[in-house]
């Protein structure tokens, strides 16, 4: 495998890391500290300079004034953004742009990406399910109408539109975002993807909060109707983004524990027992070693699914079976990361001014987000079931 990057993935690189130089993981207040959210509003300040130096449109077409680069490039400024915490719904936003740009009707995409791009207006997606555990979309129906029925007599077509009904659990950024995205099923047992805005008449939120201390939202729809076009009825789309959002995970799993390895050396480099500094204990070393080579192993597992899920490439599994490997990588590796630097740190890493304790409390969310390890290694198991290798 040649994962070396092109000229312009690794200009995105090098902007997005401009970007964040001026980012301090506590901008906000912590979350061991703080009752219920660390703030109301993502970082307006980093959305807007991300906007200005066109990383939101990084997947975009320049059509929709994007620099039409692929997730492969969207990965490496998760990255990024995760070393320092970064709180901004990136990956959320940009995922659904590009699957509306791939996947949505042309007139609706012409009217939102290029404003999504702009960092004018958020978008987010509902991808938990009722409980976390549960489908996504088996979550929410979506029955057609037609203009003067109200009702669901037609073909399972949209006639005029469509209404849904259900509860998305634990959406990130929701309160802030302009537009959700909710994975559905029709009576037909089709999957579709329904953008809806905030405001519209039958959605109603109520706050949650995550693990690292970040506004979520239940989202309930009550008989929201959605225009034809608002919905994504092509065959494959819910399954594309779920892929490239559980892949986006993996590359802030991967940036988050590189950032947590590297503080674990320094701190190890200069904290001295019997004159000599910690990280030269065999026993200290050992372990920062096999931490080592899990974000290894994450790295390469993650840019293998994020290759299959930009160029459609095949192999002896679906694409899906490349993205359950990278997501167990991830959710293993990044908890062994952090769970090794809090005990190389001794008691500093449970100190309130020092930043670890925060990446800690994202590196859980960041496990569970879209499954835990056993949730994708279930997966794969169905997968090899389907698809026998040899």
């Amino acid at each position: 495998m040649d994962f070396t990057f092109t000229e312009e993935q690794q200009a995105a690189v090098e902007a997005a890391r401009a970007v964040f130089s001026d980012v301090a993981p506590d901008r906000a207040p912590s979350p061991a500290l703080t009752r219920g959210a660390v703030a109301e509003d993502i970082d307006r300040r980093l959305w807007h300079e991300l906007a200005r130096t066109d990383l939101l449109g990084l997947t975009l077409s320049p059509d929709h004034g994007g620099a039409g680069l692929d997730p492969i490039a969207l990965c490496l400024v998760l990255r990024e953004s995760a070393r320092v915490l970064a709180r901004v719904p990136l990956l959320e936003s940009c995922a659904v742009a590009t699957a509306l740009q791939r996947y949505g009707d042309r007139t609706l995409a012409a009217e939102l990406l290029p404003r999504a791009g702009r960092g004018e207006l958020i978008l987010t997606i509902g991808a938990n399910g009722r409980t976390g555990h549960d489908p996504a979309e088996l979550a929410v129906s979506a029955k057609p109408y037609r203009d003067g029925d109200g009702g669901d007599d037609g073909p399972d077509d949209g006639g005029s539109g469509w209404v849904l009904d259900g509860v998305q659990t634990a959406v990130p950024w929701a309160q802030v975002a302009d537009w959700i995205a909710v994975p559905a099923h029709t009576t037909g047992g089709r999957q579709v993807l329904a953008l809806v805005p905030r405001t519209r008449d039958g959605v109603t939120l109520a706050d949650q909060v995550s693990t690292n201390g970040e506004r979520l939202a239940e989202v309930r729809l009550e008989a929201v109707r959605v225009e034809a076009r608002e919905l994504i009825a092509a065959a494959g789309c819910w399954d594309w983004l779920r892929s490239l959002l559980t892949t986006g995970t993996c590359a802030l799993a991967l940036g988050l524990g590189e950032r947590v390895l590297a503080m674990t050396a320094d701190y190890t480099g200069k904290r001295e027992q019997f004159g000599f500094p910690v990280a030269t204990f065999q026993a200290v070393a050992i372990q920062a070693a096999d931490r080592y080579i899990d974000l290894r192993a994450m790295e390469a597992t993650l840019w293998q699914a994020a290759w299959r899920i930009s160029t459609g490439s095949g192999g002896p599994l679906p694409a899906a079976g490349d993205v359950a490997v990278a997501k167990i990588w991830a959710s293993d590796g990044v908890r062994r990361v952090v769970q090794t630097a809090q005990h190389l740190h001794g008691g500093f890493g449970a100190d309130t001014d020092y930043p670890l304790h925060r990446y800690h409390a994202w590196a859980k969310q960041i496990e569970l987000s879209l499954g835990p390890a056993a949730a994708h290694e279930e997966a794969l198991g169905d997968l090899l079931a389907a698809h026998p290798l040899g």
